[in-house]
């Protein structure tokens, strides 16, 4: 990404000249040159374990002779629907397949007409928007990016968190990034391991796309998710129930990560953005407030989110996460990790027990580089960054 968008970031991203500490999340979140946050870096304990992972970013498969992973598929296939049918290709070439499907949208999926409310039995709605009037449940995908402390910066001066929808590929390559959005008290969603269209994979690697991204999200085991580009149906659905996932889509969006691909311009990103500002402004949430894509994924897409946040300050009530719009105290498997109501947040509370606004070497749980397996299984120290995905 165009290094000229170091310039929008304006004093919160200085160049910095001393030596840099890729050893620890607070030495890591001092980084303020952007180019040196993305100079790849080894966190030992990683090689040790690289080989109970899938490759990075590559489709996941469950690995080899992984029988915690072999059992807990085991104990969830049985309620995975068999008669729903892979979709298209894992970059999403629909048109071999939607042209036979049918207009009854027997799957619900959402790439077709954006359905949100499941089909099969037993499965809760996706989040799409949040309860809570005039409220913005805010988020960002595509996380961790390895030159985002500038971005989370300006969050903690604002005392604002979000929900962050981090990538397992990512988090791999950048741990400490990651560790930062859980002790600055962001609530963490699992947004898959490689980022693919999930109706195009078969049911055991959609699993794995899931197990594998709960295990590496730093210190906690999420309980919510958002497919890639949205593409869920009722399969992909259970197969994330089962791992206690709760799937969150949006309804309007920014469109921030196509600026300047295709015919998409950083001038229809600001216009998205203020067509939500809009209707904000003209009583569009007055029930039930709403849900926007945006992403960490570049310089531009953060740049974007500081250039607007007083607007929405201003348009909405009130900017929550989506787990506290949605007053969802427990985000994680974790008992010792929780999340504010709603009341308490837009009180002033914004973190809650298990979460830190500073940048510390506390051993609280939160701020130690410690990766888990999903519940009930062992504890792992991990951490690394191999390849150097983001964009600058």
């Amino acid at each position: 990404m165009r290094l000229a968008i170091i310039s929008t970031l304006g004093a919160l991203l200085v160049l910095g000249t001393n030596a840099q500490d890729r050893t620890s999340e607070a030495g890591e979140a001092a980084i303020k040159d952007g180019v040196a946050e993305c100079a790849p870096y080894s966190y030992p304990p990683v090689f040790a374990k690289i080989s109970s992972f899938p490759t990075i970013w590559q489709p996941a498969t469950i690995v080899p002779n992984d029988t915690n992973a072999q059992a807990k598929w085991s104990s969830i296939m049985g309620n995975v629907p068999t008669n729903i049918p892979t979709k298209g290709t894992i970059t999403g070439d629909f048109s071999n397949f939607t042209p036979t499907y049918s207009p009854s949208d027997s799957d619900c999926w959402w790439t077709f007409h954006q359905c949100v409310t499941p089909k099969l039995a037993g499965l809760p709605m996706d989040i799409a928007d949040v309860p809570e009037p005039n409220t913005l449940g805010y988020g960002f995908d595509d996380g961790p990016n390895c030159s985002h402390n500038a971005f989370y910066d300006y969050l903690m001066s604002q005392n604002q968190k979000a929900t962050m929808f981090f990538i397992g590929s990512n988090v791999l390559d950048w741990p400490l990034e990651a560790q930062r959005g859980v002790a600055d008290g962001h609530e963490i969603c699992v947004h898959t391991w490689s980022h693919r269209y999930m109706t195009a994979l078969k049911s055991e690697d959609a699993f794995a796309e899931l197990y594998y991204t709960i295990k590496l999200v730093t210190g906690v085991t999420p309980t919510c998710w958002r497919p890639p580009f949205g593409d869920v149906d009722d399969r992909i659905r259970a197969i994330a129930n089962g791992l206690g996932l709760r799937t969150i889509i949006w309804r309007f969006d920014s469109n921030d990560w196509k600026a300047n691909t295709g015919n998409i311009t950083a001038a229809d990103v600001d216009t998205n953005y203020q067509n939500l500002i809009s209707t904000a402004k003209t009583g569009g949430f007055n029930e039930a407030g709403a849900i926007m894509l945006t992403h960490e994924i570049n310089n531009f897409t953060m740049a974007e989110a500081i250039k607007f946040y007083p607007q929405l300050k201003d348009a909405f009530k009130y900017i929550v996460p989506v787990g506290v719009a949605m007053n969802k105290t427990q985000p994680y498997v974790e008992s010792n990790y929780t999340l504010p109501t709603f009341e308490q947040y837009i009180s002033g509370m914004t973190t809650a027990n298990g979460s830190t606004t500073g940048k510390s070497n506390q051993s609280n749980g939160v701020t130690k580089i410690s990766l888990f397996w999903s519940a009930g299984m062992a504890t792992i120290v991990f951490g690394l960054a191999i390849l150097c995905q983001a964009s600058i």
